[in-house]
C-alpha cells in the first residue's frame, strides 16, 4: 500500500501561532511549482482563521531555501531552447505571487533561517517583517553565477535591507555572507542558537499586540523610500485615524489609563 506523501510546505498551530515549514528537505526546500501552491494553500488556511495571529515561516532539514529547484527547468537537447529555458513564466506564475503572499499577509511574520537562504530563498526570507537566524545559516545572491538578475524581489529588498553600496556588492559577487555578518549589515534582525525557537518566542509576543496595527506599521515602512516626507506625514494620518476605530486602539488606550495589561484581540 502506498504511503501518502507530505506536502511540500507544512502547517501546524501553536496558540495563536502558524507555523509553516519548507519541507523539500533533500533538495535543500529548493522551490518547485508544487511547493509554491503548497505554501499558497498554507497562507489561505492561515488566512482563514481568526484565531491566527503570527507566522513564523521556517526550513526542514539542514538548509532554510536554496531558490528555485533549476531541474524544473527544460534544459533539453533540441529546438527553441531558450523559450523553453526563459525563466520569466515561472517567475510571474510562481515566484511574484509568492512574494506577494508574504508582503501582504494580514498577521506579523518572523521567519527561521536554519540554513542556507540561497537566490529567491534569501528573498523569501528578507520578505518577511523579521527574520532570524541560526549561527550557521547564510545568505546568498546567487544570481550572477547562472547569468541572472535577483528575483522574487531581492534588488528591492536587499537594498532596503543594507544599502545599496553592500546590495550592489552582494549581487555581482554572489558571495556567501555569514548569518553574523548579515545581522552586523541590517539584513537580519538577529541571531540565535536556536532560530526556531527564538522565532516561536518573538511570534507569540507578536501575537498578543495589536495585529493591525502592526501590519499596517510593516506597509508604512516597506513603502516609506517611494514617498516624499509629506506624502508619509499624509500616510501616517490617514492609517492612524482608521486604527483609532479599532477596538485594539480603545483597550490599549483604556489600559494605559487605567494601569493594567493590555487585552489585544487583534481587531
Amino acid at each position: 500500500m502506498t504511503q501518502p506523501t507530505e506536502p511540500d510546505v507544512l502547517y501546524a498551530e501553536e496558540g495563536a501561532v502558524a507555523i509553516l515549514t519548507l519541507n523539500r528537505p533533500a533538495s535543500l526546500n529548493s522551490f518547485t511549482r508544487q511547493m509554491h501552491r503548497d505554501l499558497w494553500a498554507a497562507l489561505d488556511r492561515l488566512e482563514a482563521n481568526p484565531a491566527i495571529r503570527a507566522l513564523v515561516l521556517t526550513g526542514a532539514g539542514r538548509g532554510f531555501c536554496a531558490g528555485a529547484d533549476l531541474s524544473e527547468f527544460d534544459f533539453a537537447d533540441g529546438p527553441n531552447l531558450q523559450q523553453r529555458a526563459d525563466p520569466g513564466p515561472v517567475i510571474e506564475r510562481a515566484f511574484n505571487p509568492t512574494t506577494r503572499r508574504l508582503i501582504n499577509v494580514r498577521v506579523p511574520t518572523v521567519c527561521a533561517v536554519n540554513g542556507v537562504a540561497a537566490g529567491a530563498g534569501a528573498s523569501v526570507a528578507m520578505a518577511c517583517d523579521i527574520t532570524i537566524a541560526a549561527p550557521g545559516a547564510s545568505f546568498i545572491q546567487a544570481f550572477s553565477k547562472i547569468g541572472l538578475v535577483p528575483d522574487s524581489g531581492g534588488t528591492w529588498l536587499l537594498p532596503q535591507r543594507v544599502g545599496l553600496a553592500r546590495a550592489m556588492a552582494l549581487c555581482l559577487t554572489g558571495d556567501k555572507l555569514s548569518a553574523q555578518d548579515a545581522k552586523a549589515m541590517g539584513m537580519i534582525w538577529d541571531v540565535a542558537d536556536d532560530a526556531l525557537a527564538a522565532a516561536m518566542a518573538l511570534a507569540g509576543r507578536l501575537a498578543a499586540m495589536p495585529t493591525r496595527a502592526l501590519v499596517a506599521t510593516r506597509h508604512l515602512l516597506r513603502g516609506a523610500h517611494t514617498h516624499s516626507l509629506d506624502e508619509q506625514l499624509d500616510l501616517e494620518r490617514d492609517v492612524q485615524s482608521r486604527l483609532g476605530f479599532t477596538h485594539d486602539y480603545i483597550e490599549g488606550v483604556m489600559a494605559f489609563l487605567q494601569k493594567r495589561p493590555a487585552q489585544f484581540r487583534g481587531e
